[in-house]
C-alpha cells in the first residue's frame, strides 16, 4: 500500500457556505463526497428563489423550448432565444453558479462555431459555464473553448439535442452500450470538462463512470451513485403537464396551486368581491 499524502491542515468550506460557487468547488464536492444540487432556471425570479435556497448551480437549458417557448423539442431553440433568459438568470444570483445551455445547431460543424458560441453566451449573459451535449463526438469543441477560458460542462448518456437519430427517449448505456458512454466519458473528461451531465442511463454505469472520474458527474435520471442531481424546474416543482420522466420527483404542485389561485380570482371577480375598497384608492 502507498504512504498517502497528509491531509490539508485547512478543511475547504462546504458548497453550502460558500459566498460563490466555483469550478474548483464542484472538484472539491467530489473528493470530500459531498452531494450538491442543481435545477434549471429561464427567468429572475425563479433564479433569485433557487439560489437563496442554497441550489448549487443554475442551468438556463434549452429546455426552454419545451417550458417557456412553446416548442414541441429543444431543436428549435436558437442562441438569440437564451441569451436573454441566461442573462436574467445570471444577474439575479448571488451564489449560484451559472451554465449556458449551447443550443442545437451552434457548435455541431467543428470546434471554431463551437467557441464563437461559447464567447458570445460568456460576453453576453455573464454565465460562468456553457454546456454542450455529446462525448468523443465534441471532444475538439470541448477542448477549444476550455483552451480559451471557459469553462465547460459536458453532457452525455441521452441527449436531447440527438433525440431523432437516438431513436426517441431511449435509456443510454445498456449493454454494449455502456462501453460508450465510458469511452465518451472519459473523451469530455480528457478535453477539459469541469463536470459531466449523464442522462437517463442505468444507476451501476452511472455508477461506475462516476468511480472511473476524476471531474464530477451529475445526474439526470442516473442513480443515486453520481456528484450531484440535476432537475428541470418545471417536471421537479409540478407544473408541467403531460408525461413526467420517471426519474423526477415532484416536490411540489404548482400546477394544482396556480389553478386554484386563477379560479378563486375568476370567481371573486364575477362575483363581485373583487376588487373591495381594500383595494381601492
Amino acid at each position: 500500500m502507498s504512504e498517502q499524502s497528509p491531509m490539508p491542515s485547512v478543511t475547504p468550506p462546504s458548497m453550502q457556505s460558500l459566498k460563490r460557487v466555483r469550478t474548483r468547488h464542484f472538484q472539491t464536492a467530489k473528493e470530500e463526497g459531498t452531494k450538491f444540487t442543481g435545477l434549471t432556471s429561464y427567468d429572475q425570479l425563479t433564479a433569485e428563489i433557487f439560489d437563496a435556497a442554497g441550489i448549487d448551480f443554475l442551468l438556463v437549458g434549452d429546455s426552454a423550448g419545451n417550458n417557456v417557448l412553446g416548442y414541441e423539442t429543444t431543436l428549435p431553440v436558437t442562441i438569440d432565444d437564451l441569451i436573454p433568459l441566461t442573462r436574467a438568470v445570471a444577474g439575479a444570483v448571488k451564489r449560484a453558479f451559472v451554465v449556458a445551455d449551447m443550443p442545437f445547431g451552434s457548435y455541431e460543424t467543428g470546434a471554431l462555431e463551437a467557441l464563437h458560441t461559447a464567447i458570445r453566451f460568456m460576453k453576453e449573459t455573464g454565465a460562468h459555464a456553457v454546456k454542450l451535449e455529446g462525448g468523443v463526438r465534441s471532444a475538439d469543441q470541448i477542448r477549444r473553448i476550455v483552451d480559451a477560458g471557459i469553462p465547460v460542462m459536458a453532457h452525455i448518456g441521452f441527449t436531447p439535442q440527438s433525440e431523432h437519430g437516438l431513436g426517441g427517449h431511449l435509456i443510454q448505456g445498456r449493454g454494449a452500450g455502456a462501453e460508450q458512454l465510458l469511452a465518451d466519458a472519459h473523451a469530455v473528461e480528457d478535453a477539459g470538462a469541469f463536470a459531466v451531465v449523464m442522462e437517463m442511463v442505468p444507476a451501476a454505469v452511472a455508477a461506475r463512470v462516476t468511480a472511473e472520474l476524476r471531474i464530477p458527474t451529475i445526474g439526470v435520471g442516473a442513480g443515486p451513485d453520481v456528484d450531484g442531481q440535476l432537475l428541470v424546474w418545471t417536471d421537479w416543482a409540478g407544473l408541467s403537464t403531460g408525461r413526467i420522466p420517471k426519474f423526477v420527483k415532484q416536490y411540489a404542485d404548482l400546477k394544482g396551486v396556480l389553478s386554484d389561485a386563477a379560479t378563486a380570482f375568476k370567481a371573486d371577480v364575477q362575483g363581485g368581491s373583487f376588487p373591495t375598497e381594500e383595494h381601492s384608492f
